[in-house]
């Protein structure tokens, strides 16, 4: 499956730059960087490396929950080419979520950003549209929300945290990349919307 096959990718490639700092600034996203010398292959780069261990664990960890579960559901609405839309929606969502924060620190050569979170959150929220009733959980939360309610306060915690916070968190990245997993849905699947309201109100 796709989503192995992107796990290791990322694992082996976040292991390798590990204690390497020359290879975390080669492929590291800073948006100066890429703009003085056109390195574009950053938005991509970035999502296949980590802080640490811990924020490598995190995010493959979702990915492999819920990549596995849009990986299937692609293949089952778009025959014959949910493989290749599922691999277009991954890059595309480490290129979009990453869009908003190229123009925001552009100009500021200290700005690095790295981690595939944003990719993970459009396979989340890719996850949601499709299957509105699971039921996910979050810490501190120790209960399960139906994603359909847990979707928008995420949104909304994220938003407000990209404007407010200061945690060295992306959470621009997060509310960006979940935002492109749902437009990507809803765009290419006409039943998205349909699917997802009569899967909540029956």
């Amino acid at each position: 499956m796709i989503t192995y096959i992107i796990i290791g990718i990322t694992v082996i490639t976040s292991l390798l730059s590990f204690g390497n700092p020359k290879l975390l600034s080669a492929l590291i996203f800073n948006p100066f960087v890429i703009q003085s010398r056109n390195q574009y292959y950053r938005f991509i780069t970035a999502g296949l490396i980590h802080a640490d261990f811990f924020h490598l664990l995190f995010n493959m960890y979702a990915l492999y929950l819920f990549g596995s579960i849009v990986e299937t559901s692609f293949e089952v609405i778009f025959p014959g080419f949910g493989t290749l839309l599922y691999i277009t929606l991954y890059i595309s969502a480490l290129i979009m979520s990453s869009t908003f924060s190229f123009y925001k620190h552009k100009e500021n050569p200290q700005y690095n950003a790295l981690g595939a979170s944003g990719a993970v959150s459009a396979i989340l929220f890719a996850s949601i549209i499709i299957y509105p009733t699971q039921e996910l959980m979050i810490m501190p939360i120790p209960i399960p929300i139906k994603s359909y309610i847990l979707g928008p306060l995420y949104l909304l915690y994220s938003y407000y945290m990209g404007r407010n916070g200061n945690d060295n968190i992306g959470h621009d990245a997060h509310f960006f990349g979940a935002l492109w997993g749902i437009l990507f849905v809803v765009l290419l699947w006409h039943d998205a919307i349909s699917n997802f309201i009569t899967q909540i109100f029956g």
